[in-house]
C-alpha cells in the first residue's frame, strides 16, 4: 500500500536506485525523462523528501519535536507518538506524511477516510500487530481527511493507537475538536499548521521553475507572473504549483516549433532542452491559469464561523470597509445568502436597536430582496444594508435589557401579576379581584397612569438603560419622564 506514495519521486532520487541502473539510465533518451518527469502533477513531484526540504511549519520541526521522532531524524529517548494534523488545504499535511513514510524499520500505510471503511481499518490494525510482534516494525498508519470518518469508524481505531499497534498520522482540514472523537484526540498530540506565508510560496514557485523534478529550467517565470501566482494562491503552495504548472503549458503552447536556431542579440543560442528558445510566463499566462483568488472558506467548519464572526463584530465596530470586506469573502465562497441576512437582521437589534430603529427595516427588506431577486444581484442589497448598519449610531440596550430580564426569570424572580392588570374578561373573575383598581392609561392627561406594573419584587428595578447614541438619545430623556409618572415620584 506504500508504492504509490514514492511512484513518481523515486525515479530522481539518487537514494532510491538499485545496484548496475546508473547505465540503464545514463542511456535514456533526455525527451523520455522529460516524459517520466511530466506523468506526475508538479505539486507531487515537488514533494520534499526529508524535513530539511520543507518550507513553513518550521514551529512543528524544532529538535526532539514529535515529527521529527515520527520522521526518524531525531533518536532520543521518546518514542513516536500518534498526531493528528489540522490545517488549511496546500500547507503541507500530505507532505508531512510522506516524508514520515521514508523513516527507517517503519510500515508506512496510507487510508483515505472517503473510500476507507471499518473493515479496512481492522485489516491494518492486525497486521500491524503481527509486524511489531513477529518482526519488530512499527506501522505508521496515515489517515487523510479523518473528519469524513464516522464516530464508528473512529472508534475502530481506538484499539491500536491506544496500544501503539499502529501511530496513527490524521490529516484534517476541519477543527478536530468538532470532528474528532474525544477519545482519540486524548491519545494524540494535536499539531496545527499554519498558512504559508509569501515568501514560503514564492521559495517553492522558484524552486519548482529550476529542480530537475519540476520544470527543469526549461521556463522562465517573469516577475509580474511570480506576483500574480502569489498574490492569488491564498497561501496554498499545491495551488501555487499546480498554477505554475497549467501557466507554464499556455506559454509552451504559444511557442513556435522551431526551424534552427534562433540567436539573441549577443549572437547567443538561448534555447532550451526542445531546441527552441526557453519561454518566458508572462502574467498574462498566469492570469490564463489562475484568474481569481483561492478563498480559503468552509461552510460547515472554522472558516465558516471565524469570517461571519468578524464580519458582525466589523459591523459592532463601525468598520464599514472591514464589513465590506468579509462580506464579499463570503459571497465569493458561495455562502447561504438567506444566512447572511439573517445575521444582519440579529445584528440591526443586538447591537443598534432603538438607537437607530431604521437599522432593523432595512436589514430586513435586503432579506426579503435577497429571497425574491437572488444572486448575484442579492450582493447589492446586502452590500447597503451594511453600510447603513456599520454606520448607524450602536446600542445594545434592549439586548442587555432582555437578556436581565430572563436572567432575573430564571433565578425565580417573577411573583404573581398583580390583581389589577390580570384578565378580568371571564365570568367570575371579577369576584377574585381581577382588573380591580385598574387606571386606563387614555383617561388620563398625558395617557400615561401612576400605577404599579411588575410583581411586587421588581418594582424599581431597571432593564432598559438607554445610550446616549443616536435616537437613544431622546429615548432616556423621556423614559425618566415616563419612570416618574408610573412609579409616582
Amino acid at each position: 500500500m506504500t508504492g504509490s506514495l514514492f511512484d513518481d519521486l523515486d525515479a530522481s532520487d539518487p537514494g532510491s536506485r538499485a545496484p548496475g541502473d546508473e547505465e540503464d539510465r545514463a542511456a535514456r533518451p533526455a525527451a523520455r525523462s522529460r516524459r517520466s518527469r511530466s506523468r506526475a502533477p508538479l505539486a507531487v513531484r515537488m514533494r520534499p523528501r526529508r524535513l530539511d526540504e520543507i518550507v513553513g511549519q518550521q514551529h512543528l520541526l524544532k529538535p526532539g519535536s514529535p515529527l521529527q521522532v515520527l520522521a526518524g531524524e531525531d533518536r532520543g529517548p521518546a518514542g513516536p507518538s500518534s498526531i493528528i494534523l489540522w490545517g488549511p488545504p496546500g500547507t503541507g499535511k500530505t507532505t508531512l506524511a510522506h516524508v514520515i513514510a521514508r523513516g527507517v524499520s517503519r510500515t508506512f500505510v496510507e487510508l483515505s477516510a472517503i473510500t476507507a471503511g471499518v473493515k479496512d481499518v481492522r485489516k491494518v490494525m492486525d497486521e500491524a500487530l503481527t509486524d511489531r510482534d513477529l518482526h519488530g516494525r512499527t506501522t505508521v498508519l496515515f489517515l487523510d481527511e479523518i473528519h469524513r470518518f464516522t464516530k464508528a469508524q473512529q472508534d475502530a481505531l481506538l484499539p491500536g493507537v491506544e496500544n501503539q499497534w499502529v501511530v496513527l498520522v490524521a490529516a484534517t482540514t476541519e477543527n478536530p475538536s468538532f470532528s474528532v472523537i474525544s477519545p482519540l484526540l486524548s491519545r494524540s498530540l494535536l499539531l496545527t499548521l499554519q498558512p504559508l506565508e509569501r515568501a514560503d510560496i514564492g521559495a517553492l514557485v522558484d524552486r519548482a521553475v529550476a529542480d530537475p523534478r519540476g520544470l527543469n529550467g526549461e521556463v522562465e517565470l517573469s516577475a509580474e507572473a511570480r506576483e500574480h501566482l502569489l498574490d492569488l494562491c491564498g497561501g496554498d503552495a499545491r495551488k501555487a504549483l499546480t498554477s505554475l504548472e497549467a501557466a507554464a503549458g499556455v506559454a509552451f503552447s504559444e511557442q513556435p516549433e522551431p526551424d534552427g536556431h534562433v540567436a539573441d542579440e549577443d549572437g547567443r543560442n538561448d534555447v532550451g532542452a526542445r531546441g527552441r528558445p526557453v519561454p518566458v510566463i508572462t502574467r498574462e499566462h498566469a492570469e490564463e491559469a489562475l484568474d481569481r483568488a483561492a478563498v480559503r472558506y468552509d461552510k460547515n467548519g472554522d472558516q465558516h464561523y471565524d469570517v461571519v464572526s468578524a464580519f458582525i463584530k466589523s459591523i459592532r465596530g463601525s468598520d464599514v470597509d472591514a464589513a465590506m470586506h468579509y462580506l464579499a469573502r463570503m459571497i465569493e465562497a458561495g455562502e447561504d445568502p438567506r444566512f447572511i441576512a439573517r445575521r444582519l437582521i440579529i445584528s440591526a437589534s443586538e447591537d443598534i436597536g432603538a438607537a437607530d430603529p431604521t437599522a432593523l427595516q432595512t436589514a430586513v427588506a435586503a432579506a426579503d430582496t435577497v429571497q425574491l431577486i437572488g444572486m448575484p444581484e442579492g450582493r447589492i442589497p446586502l452590500a447597503q444594508a451594511v453600510a447603513h448598519l456599520a454606520t448607524a449610531p450602536k446600542s445594545n440596550a434592549a439586548y442587555t435589557a432582555i437578556n436581565e430580564a430572563i436572567a432575573d426569570v430564571r433565578a425565580g424572580r417573577a411573583g404573581p401579576v398583580p390583581l389589577h392588570l390580570r384578565d378580568a374578561h371571564y365570568p367570575g373573575a371579577g369576584q377574585l379581584g381581577h382588573g380591580r383598581g385598574y387606571v386606563y392609561s387614555h383617561d388620563e392627561p398625558n395617557g400615561v397612569a401612576a400605577q404599579q406594573y411588575p410583581p411586587d419584587e421588581l418594582v424599581g428595578t431597571d432593564y432598559y438603560r438607554p445610550t446616549e447614541h443616536g435616537r437613544e438619545r431622546e429615548i432616556a430623556h423621556r423614559l425618566e419622564i415616563l419612570r416618574g409618572i408610573v412609579r409616582g415620584r
